[in-house]
């Protein structure tokens, strides 16, 4: 027990007092991560209403392939970014890069966001869209009234793929290597990958300051969407 409290101790001294190792760890995975959910945002939205609002033969297949998409192993994505972005893929040249991680955080969680968006679409009451039609307005003003009701579930499909994409271990570990340079400076490296560097190390110190990180990302995501669905909740 006494060993834990000195891990603990020794990891939030690490955190008020961080290194560059610590401090690129963490740049890396915000970037990285953040980049994939800017990308993932829009394509998802535009496709969510034209999945939700439109009529066309295939829609339920498609439906149902989302979701099944939303349970992808992460280790099959990395495995299937990597056999791409190979010397004998089309896309060489960008593995053990942080664009290979971002386009496997953006294949991991895009159909998690796009479900997501899916289901707040289409919890939208009908009457949304027959009053916007009886208006007069247009395909995509019509979609854009739906969209705007739909906001707080948007919301909280942006929270679920950052929150996806932060935690991630299996695919970024096979595509981007996991790197740091001798100085410490994290190439490729990630919270979540750090944490198992750390442990197989036996540098329990470091491992729980990571971990201690990404609990404290995860809480401050979670206060943003409350405060942000307040005003929502209060309609």
């Amino acid at each position: 027990m006494r060993e834990i409290w000195g891990s603990v101790e020794a990891a939030f001294s690490l955190l008020f007092h961080p290194d560059r190792y610590l401090l690129s760890t963490i740049l890396v995975s915000f970037k990285v991560s953040g980049i994939a959910l800017l990308i993932c945002f829009p394509v998802s939205a535009a496709l969510a209403a034209a999945i939700s609002l439109g009529r066309f033969p295939g829609r339920g297949a498609v439906k149902l392939l989302v979701r099944t998409a939303m349970g992808l192993p992460s280790v099959v994505v990395g495995l299937l970014v990597l056999l791409v972005l190979s010397e004998a893929g089309p896309f060489k040249g960008l593995l053990w890069t942080p664009r290979a991680m971002v386009i496997s955080q953006l294949v991991l969680i895009t159909p998690l966001v796009l479900g997501v968006m899916i289901s707040s679409l289409e919890g939208v009451s009908r009457r949304v869209a027959e009053a916007a039609h009886v208006l007069g307005a247009n395909r995509l003003q019509v979609a854009w009234a739906v969209m705007r009701e739909a906001r707080l579930g948007f919301l909280t499909a942006a929270v679920a793929g950052f929150g996806r994409a932060i935690a991630e271990v299996g695919s970024v570990l096979i595509v981007g290597g996991n790197i740091a340079w001798a100085d410490g400076t994290s190439y490729t490296r990630t919270l979540t990958t750090a944490i198992v560097v750390e442990s197989r190390k036996g540098n329990f110190e470091a491992a729980l300051a990571f971990g201690i990180v990404l609990m404290v990302l995860v809480l401050a995501v979670n206060l943003v969407l409350g405060l942000l669905g307040r005003p929502e909740e209060a309609r």
